[in-house]
């Protein structure tokens, strides 16, 4: 149901709506949602956003610009609770609560359609023949714990293609990190009690393992194996003490998530300790956008629906206060993840401490971000005073290039608010018609592709622009925005200086004769090339992922009678890219189609290229 014809008249419209659960989405004037909603009675709540009543401030700003109402039903309030947060997701109202960091959890893979099962770091969808333990907060603890792993356990953690392609044991051999199931350095039985073991430990049986392994040592001491025991008792021992250190619950089992909230100077944290039996794995901290003024209740509520609509609840979720629509909510997470939800506010003994650890974590996350945020602020007056800006730039946006002579060349544009890095607006532009190593015309190239979208209101317009370059940049950015009507958009090029060391920048303004230069420590300079290294690291990146992509493909792709079928075959019996490079052309005919001839054009191709890391810095 939507408003179709005229002005919206609020009245006529919530006097045809119905009493049914379903989500509403607010529009303005140019169609954009602002305001996503679900309701038990739809008629009820959408009435009173148009009743007259007092509101807060923010909801009142909301309704004035509402110019039109979406509704969808649905059969259920829990139906409508997770189609909200889908639409939160999607659509990313101004006017909501938004969970800014989406990333998924990272988890331990364990590859148990594998005759040698491989342990590896995994994030995304877990499906397929393998099984999953975590999640984990970040991916230094799925690293750390991966780590640990190897050095109880030995189980192999390369990659199928290089463990198919060995001849004699690797490194991690030698170091005594793997037990080289690849060369038949152990039997199958042996190792799918490793396995086994390192199972039982990421699922916090550890007293478990250490019994069984108590018993292999005093069975090895019997035999007079003394090396073997003294590998076993080290085992042991390291075990006893990460049991030690990971252990806060008296029960085996717990398996939570517990929430946190703190609001400091503006500021509003929330973080999520998690439990997985009995362990603590860690926390994340998060700052959700437009939670000011609201009441602490609902900031979780709708923290929690966005934080798990596309991952996996555990079997609790523990909350510092009560919330409106806990069991609808905790209906629809046990719905979505096939197994009972409970959420709780009001516990005592372990659940209770980590409650105060997860409020411990939220209080430091929301310190840190406010000493962030007062220091970029006196930053960003130092840039107003320093420019003769009307007032501190809320938004900046900076552009740099990177190529390798000319190859692969990639433009990034990195965004600073009041609040720092915005991460989630950053943009790379791949360049395709600029010339190779043409600087000046790749940068009109993002240019042009960034403001057009800005001019059609798709982005924020920013209040500064920075151009990592010197005039002949600058005056790229400068006919763009003529050519675009953005002349109001003030600009700044970033040149290094003559000796280019940090300090030496010099900053040209247009229509200025001579550039500026600021004190090294002045907080404008700081701020200068804080944002532009920052966009030097992302163009970065994005350069050196395209030249690795396209010399991973086209070295191959482009040699004659070489198909498909035969690349895969190539790249699988030498386990990637480099290994071919190495291989020698009575290697490569060895591969079942592969010719003489073919093999020669191979060797030949991969042997007059430009090695990588041979060809130039990326500028």
């Amino acid at each position: 149901m939507s408003d179709d014809g005229g002005a919206f008249d609020p009245k006529a419209f919530v006097a045809e709506l119905s009493h049914r659960p379903g989500v509403y989405r607010m529009q303005d004037a140019d169609g954009k949602i602002i305001y996503v909603g679900k309701a038990r009675d739809l008629r009820k709540r959408v009435a009173t956003y148009f009743s007259g009543k007092a509101k807060d401030a923010k909801t009142m700003a909301m309704v004035e610009r509402v110019a039109g109402i979406e509704v969808t039903l649905t059969k259920t309030e829990s139906e409508a609770l997770l189609l909200e947060h889908t639409l939160i997701k999607r659509h990313r109202p101004r006017f909501n609560i938004l969970l800014r960091d989406d990333k998924s959890y990272p988890w331990i893979r364990v590859s148990t359609e594998h005759a040698f099962p491989r342990l590896s770091f995994y994030r995304g969808s877990r499906k397929g023949k393998a099984a999953y333990y975590g999640p984990y907060p970040s991916a230094g603890a799925v690293k750390n714990t991966l780590n640990e792993l190897q050095k109880l356990f030995r189980v192999r953690q390369c990659r199928d293609s290089f463990y198919a392609n060995r001849s004699r044991p690797c490194l991690q051999y030698q170091i005594k990190r793997c037990s080289g199931p690849c060369v038949g350095l152990i039997t199958p039985d042996d190792y799918a009690r490793d396995v086994e073991d390192s199972v039982a430990f990421l699922q916090g049986r550890n007293s478990e393992v250490i019994e069984r392994l108590v018993v292999r040592m005093e069975a090895a001491a019997e035999k007079l194996d003394f090396e073997q025991a003294a590998r076993l008792r080290d085992q042991v021992s390291r075990l006893r003490r990460i049991e030690t250190e990971q252990r806060v619950s008296t029960r085996g089992d717990a398996d939570a998530d517990i929430i946190g909230l703190h609001r400091s100077e503006g500021v509003t944290c929330v973080a999520v300790l998690i439990v997985r039996d009995g362990r603590v794995l860690g926390s994340r901290t998060y700052l959700p956008a437009n939670a000011a003024g609201i009441e602490d209740a609902a900031v979780i509520s709708a923290f929690l629906g966005q934080y798990y609509l596309d991952g996996e609840p555990p079997k609790e979720v523990i909350l510092p206060t009560a919330i409106e629509d806990g069991d609808v909510l905790a209906e629809a997470l046990a719905e979505r993840a096939g197994h009972k939800v409970a959420i709780k506010h009001s516990v005592r003994g372990d659940r209770a401490g980590w409650l105060g650890m997860a409020a411990d974590n939220a209080t430091q996350g929301a310190r840190l971000e406010s000493a962030n945020r007062t220091g970029i602020g006196k930053q960003l007056e130092a840039l107003a005073e320093a420019f003769n800006l009307t007032a501190p730039p809320g938004r900046i946006e900076c552009f740099d290039i990177s190529h390798t002579s000319g190859e692969a060349t990639v433009a990034s544009c990195v965004v600073f608010g009041t609040e720092g890095p915005l991460k989630s607006d950053y943009r790379r532009f791949n360049i395709k018609e600029a010339g190779a190593g043409d600087d000046y015309a790749a940068m009109r190239e993002a240019l042009q592709r960034r403001y057009a979208r800005v001019q059609k209101g798709e982005v924020p317009m920013p209040d500064l622009v920075l151009i990592d370059g010197g005039k002949g940049q600058l005056a790229q950015a400068i006919e763009v925005l003529d050519e675009l009507k953005l002349n109001e958009i003030r600009l700044i090029g970033v040149a290094k200086g003559r000796s280019r060391r940090p300090g030496a920048e010099q900053l040209f303004q247009p229509g200025a004769t001579r550039p500026t230069t600021l004190a090294p420590d002045a907080p404008a300079l700081l701020l200068i090339q804080r944002i532009r290294d920052e966009a030097h690291r992302f163009a970065i990146t994005g350069h050196r992922n395209r030249r690795a992509k396209a010399r991973k493909t086209s070295g191959l792709e482009g040699i004659p009678g070489l198909g498909p079928v035969r690349r895969r075959q190539l790249l699988t019996r030498f386990g990637g890219l480099q290994g071919l490079r190495r291989a020698s052309i009575d290697d490569m005919v060895k591969v079942k189609g592969i010719s003489r001839d073919l093999a020669e054009r191979v060797y030949l191709e991969f042997h007059r290229s430009i090695d990588p890391d041979s060809a130039g810095g990326a500028s």
